[in-house]
């Protein structure tokens, strides 16, 4: 005898009709990697798919996603020179600002988030201006070249600021920050709860990004503490943050849920590079349907909470859809 659940899964149509978790190409922002030079398309051998591209290279990419329907990306920067307090980060001739100002003017319906960081353009590879006693991030000094950061951006024309450092009282500099020069207007999207994770490696190829010495556990979070992780991101909230973000995805689906339940704010996850390179690399060896596992992983972020998913598989996903 069919039960009631048995019943609704007969038939496809009813099936589809009944799906509660559903997947757009509007969910999805894609991660941009831009450095100098001209005509360059460098693929990451650690991330399949995924290169380091040259401001007109990136101005081509956008055409390509905006074929498939994606109209969001986040850029990260990967600069000619670095020194230790990332000051190409805050150069309005940088390479991020740079890339901005291009993208806007070939594709000014492109939706441009930024990554605001240091880890990319420090000589050392923290995320901001290291105190050389305690040898760990000055969060202060840090917290003041944030904010000027977040004005360079928002000047070359970026339309959203992505806080990653997890500095303590980030938001509230980059916001009063934005305020104070006449940018109101943008929102913060913060890496509110971001973990110290291991997934992260093929992302500090991409991003030539590696700390030259210890680990960023002194800033970013424990992975294994919920209730700081919830305490994160309800803090980013009052500070003024618009949209909140747990990164990385796949391993804190718990964490997603418990911020989507203490919080009303739209809520992002970033699907790392971790993430993508394990589902590639299995795809390799034959020992998964890739396509299938992919989207299977898309509605798992979108069912525990995730309005936003940052991740290298979106044209794949766009394609599908």
């Amino acid at each position: 005898m069919f039960t009631r659940f048995r019943r609704k899964r007969i038939n496809p149509v009813l099936r589809d009709l009944l799906q509660e978790t559903h997947l757009s190409v509007n969910d999805f922002i894609y991660p941009l990697f831009i450095r100098s030079g001209e005509g360059i398309k460098n693929e990451v051998a650690s991330m399949p798919g995924v290169f380091q591209m040259s401001i007109d290279e990136v101005i081509k990419e956008c055409d390509v996603l905006k074929g498939l329907g994606i109209y969001s990306i986040i850029l990260f920067g990967i600069p000619d020179t670095k020194d230790s307090v990332g000051s190409d980060a805050m150069c309005e001739h940088g390479i991020i600002a740079s890339g901005i100002r291009a993208i806007k003017e070939a594709h000014p319906d492109m939706f441009v988030v930024t990554d605001l960081c240091f880890c990319e353009y420090t000589d050392h590879g923290h995320c901001g201006v290291l105190d050389p006693v305690l040898e760990t991030v000055d969060n202060d000094i840090t917290l003041d070249n944030l904010a000027k950061q977040a004005a360079v951006h928002a000047k070359a024309g970026a339309d959203m600021i992505a806080p990653s450092g997890m500095m303590d009282g980030m938001i509230t500099a980059i916001r009063d920050g934005l305020d104070m020069v006449g940018f109101s207007h943008i929102p913060i999207m913060s890496y509110s709860t971001k973990f110290s994770s291991a997934y992260y490696g093929p992302f500090r190829d991409v991003a030539e990004s590696s700390p030259s010495f210890g680990d960023r556990r002194s800033y970013q979070m424990n992975p294994a503490n919920r209730k700081e992780a919830i305490l994160e991101s309800l803090e980013d909230e009052k500070e003024g943050a618009d949209i909140l973000m747990v990164k990385p995805a796949l391993a804190y689906l718990d964490i997603v849920r418990d911020i989507k339940e203490n919080s009303s704010l739209p809520l992002a996850v970033y699907n790392v590079s971790g993430e993508y390179s394990m589902l590639k690399m299995a795809a390799k060896a034959g020992v998964i349907d890739y396509e299938k596992v992919m989207m299977e992983t898309m509605i798992g972020f979108k069912r525990a909470g995730a309005d936003i998913i940052i991740s290298y598989h979106a044209k794949e996903v766009a394609e599908l859809l």
